[in-house]
């Protein structure tokens, strides 16, 4: 097949300490770009490239009738609250098929307040939240600290900083109006869950749905004075190999109760809001061992190198399954569905 490969890249030499670097956290280096355009080319397709800006449109128009599918790895093409849209819309427009999910369930899973909906809607456990519109909204009945305070529409762990868990209502002011000014409102508050963390990443569609490895993020090597999630600072800050060799473990300890729990509930949230082909659950656990389910992403990060702590590279690895072939099961995925 001829396959368009679409992306966005980060400014060159991004210094990720910068304040400003969160911004650019959702796109790639030409590195992980190139990989994944060499992967496609050893599963024996030819390459078309796309990079996502505002010529995209035209290129994916004059093209069509060269493309036989897109592989979406793209996540904006103007910085709007619906952008991982743009680009399977302009698919959709263009009548191409394209891999991952369709415009609606690709701008709802971008906006965590929504996804959440649609999973307690359907019975699904996801932690309790309230959307802020400004830092003197106040706290709804229910809603206990500890918290945690997150930009609603950003992925890649952006907004998501060390002091995002708050303990009281001086820290929750001051945690919401530093992402609200960043990131724009409104500003997501959940309940923060101490227990263990899970990231899961799924691949196909239908009977073909298939769970890989369960990844635990192990918290155990970041600084004594954090807080254990996979904040910004753990995630590009801090982050050095030693680091991410204690914080990703695949596969996960788990008992095999917990590891079917796991993978039924994350079938069952992918149903639900309308996944195709690929994506990656976040999961974590209250005190009591109770499961929830945080967030999904696509497209999923796919660094090459899994020393650099790329979960679905990491979990496909364990299953057996190289990057080559990992591109080409989410190919396989989109042509089988279409």
């Amino acid at each position: 097949m001829k396959i368009a490969l679409t992306y966005n890249l980060k400014p060159v030499d991004l210094d990720f300490s910068h304040p400003d670097a969160e911004l650019w956290a959702e796109y790639d280096t030409p590195e992980t770009v190139g990989a994944i355009r060499e992967a496609i080319k050893a599963n024996g397709h030819e390459v078309i490239d796309i990079e996502a800006n505002e010529d995209a449109y035209e290129k994916l128009r004059s093209n069509r009738k060269n493309i036989d599918l897109v592989f979406n790895f793209s996540v904006a093409v103007t910085n709007t609250a619906d952008r991982d849209a743009h680009m399977p819309m302009f698919c959709e427009i263009l009548k191409i098929p394209y891999t991952g999910p369709a415009p609606l369930a690709a701008a709802t899973i971008l906006n965590k307040a929504r996804a959440k909906e649609v999973w307690m809607f359907n019975g699904i456990p996801t932690p309790e939240f309230q959307l802020f519109w400004n830092e003197n909204d106040e706290i709804k009945n229910g809603l206990n600290f500890p918290l945690i305070v997150k930009a609603n529409e950003e992925g890649s762990s952006s907004g998501i900083r060390d002091a995002s868990v708050v303990q009281n209502g001086e820290e929750l002011k001051t945690q919401v109006k530093l992402v609200g000014e960043k990131f724009g409102y409104p500003v997501i508050v959940e309940r923060f869950l101490i227990g263990r963390e899970f990231t899961v990443p799924v691949i196909g569609n239908g009977e073909d749905l298939e769970v890989l490895p369960v990844v635990e993020v192990n918290f155990d090597g970041l600084p004594k004075t954090s807080h254990k999630i996979d904040s910004y600072e753990a995630k590009w800050v801090w982050d050095n190999p030693e680091l991410v060799r204690k914080m990703v473990v695949c596969p996960a300890n788990i008992s095999d109760e917990l590891k079917n729990e796991i993978e039924n509930t994350v079938k069952k949230a992918f149903r639900v809001i309308g996944l195709r082909d690929w994506c990656r659950f976040d999961l974590r656990m209250d005190e009591n061992n109770k499961l929830y389910v945080l967030e999904v992403n696509c497209p999923v990060g796919l660094l090459p190198d899994i020393d650099q702590g790329s979960k679905l590279p990491t979990s496909a690895k364990a299953a057996g399954i190289s990057y080559n072939q990992l591109i080409g099961k989410i190919i396989e995925a989109a042509r089988k569905r279409y």
